[in-house]
């Protein structure tokens, strides 16, 4: 398994100045390739291989107005080409959006491979660099000089911290795993319903609000906004009220991390399987009056955590097809309605007459759901694959069987 450790890192004046160099030399390359693959299909009509765009990169170098790429190391430039490769194979695969033009004033960042930096008992040397760069090892429980690092990424964020991420492979039984991942199994499965609101509802009945970090900091980002508004562009003025409000994303952003982490670790810990809704989050953003509420969800990074974390610690997890009408179906009897608006938090069955809460009855459907599936196909679903089909008839309709509830013990 691959495992990335972000820590972050404190460069020298002069390691700084070698690395903001580098930064200035990748992002160079890559709208350099970018602007010449697509005015080679625009002109000739012909896709561009990697192959081209490395001899492209020689070219390039070898002109005098670019002879500086030799002062950085050659590396990261080579990344840049393979890394704009892969971008344009998953846009066209559809996973990902049209490659863009890189700016000086976003996140910058290099990737080095083994043959351009030296793991020496936890110390990290980059090529054309004197000293190791320094940094603060975040888990006191792994050994940094046990683990061995195939691809280091420097960054720095636009307000000005930098950072670098350890990419090293590592096995199920190897020391460097930590103890978070070592859970023993509950045997116990759960439902989970998310929403706006509250940010998870489980088939349990437990609630985790929606600390919505964006909204509570949105006074002061506007605030900090009105500043940088006034203040004359390209001034130092501006620098410094644009570097306040990088500050205060950042914050947000890392505060919503932890509450992620925490919740998926939670998750995980205290349940052997986890059953979630396939949420088309891309879509959901389309309207105009929940985007910015959803988008502070982080519904879909909270995904990718329980993913690798359920994979990491020999959990189960099961996404259910996002067209099963969880929401509606009784989950007593299996009756189905016919309309439930968004403002509806409680509703009686008309079949069984049973008072439902909107989420926890949309959380224990979830979860037979899964676990239906599971049974049919003899054994369980891991996340990334379709779950429940879609019903054919949306009418109001009386199920033949009631739908199963896992109880624990069961």
């Amino acid at each position: 398994m691959r495992t990335a450790y972000k820590v972050r890192a404190y460069p020298t004046p002069e390691q700084a100045a070698v690395l903001t160099r580098t930064f200035g030399c990748v992002r160079l390359v890559w709208n350099k390739v970018l602007a010449w693959r697509q005015a080679r299909y625009h002109t000739e009509g012909r896709k561009t291989s990697y192959a081209q765009t490395d001899r492209y990169l020689t070219e390039l170098k070898r002109d005098a107005e670019h002879g500086f790429l030799y002062e950085v190391s050659s590396v990261p430039l080579q990344q840049v080409l393979r890394h704009q490769y892969a971008a344009f194979v998953n846009f066209f695969a559809g996973r990902a959006r049209y490659p863009r033009f890189k700016s000086r004033s976003g996140k910058q960042s290099a990737t080095y491979t083994r043959s351009a930096f030296r793991w020496r008992d936890g110390r990290l040397h980059l090529g054309k660099m004197d000293g190791p760069l320094e940094f603060v090892w975040s888990w006191p429980h792994i050994d940094p000089a046990a683990i061995n690092p195939t691809t280091v990424t420097v960054s720095r964020d636009p307000d000005g911290r930098w950072y670098v991420s350890i990419a090293a492979d590592t096995r199920s039984d190897d020391s460097t795993r930590g103890d978070d991942e070592q859970f023993s199994p509950p045997l116990h499965a759960v439902g989970v319903d998310m929403g706006v609101k509250d940010f998870v509802v489980t088939s349990d009945g437990d609630r985790i609000a929606n600390p919505r970090f964006l909204e509570r900091k949105a006074r002061s980002l506007a605030r900090y906004q009105r500043r940088m508004a006034r203040k004359q562009r390209g001034s130092n003025n501006r620098a410094k009220a644009k570097t306040k409000i990088a500050r205060a994303h950042r914050k947000v952003r890392n505060a919503r991390a932890d509450f992620l982490h925490r919740t998926s670790t939670r998750l995980v810990r205290d349940n052997d399987v986890i059953v979630i809704e396939d949420l088309a989050v891309k879509n959901m953003i389309r309207n105009r009056s929940l985007a910015k509420a959803i988008s502070d969800c982080g519904w879909r990074e909270f995904r990718r955590m329980l993913e690798y974390k359920a994979a990491r610690c020999g959990r189960h997890l099961i996404a259910v097809d996002r067209w099963y009408p969880s929401t509606k179906t009784c989950s007593g009897c299996g009756y189905v309605l016919e309309e439930l608006s968004l403002s509806t938090r409680h509703w009686t069955c008309p079949g069984c007459r049973s008072r439902h809460d909107r989420d926890i009855n949309a959380a224990k459907n979830i979860l037979a759901a899964g676990l239906a599936v599971s049974a049919c196909e003899g054994g369980v679903r891991h996340a990334g694959s379709s779950g429940v089909q879609p019903p054919v008839k949306q009418e109001p309709q009386r199920a033949t069987a009631g739908i199963p509830v896992l109880r624990r013990g069961e």
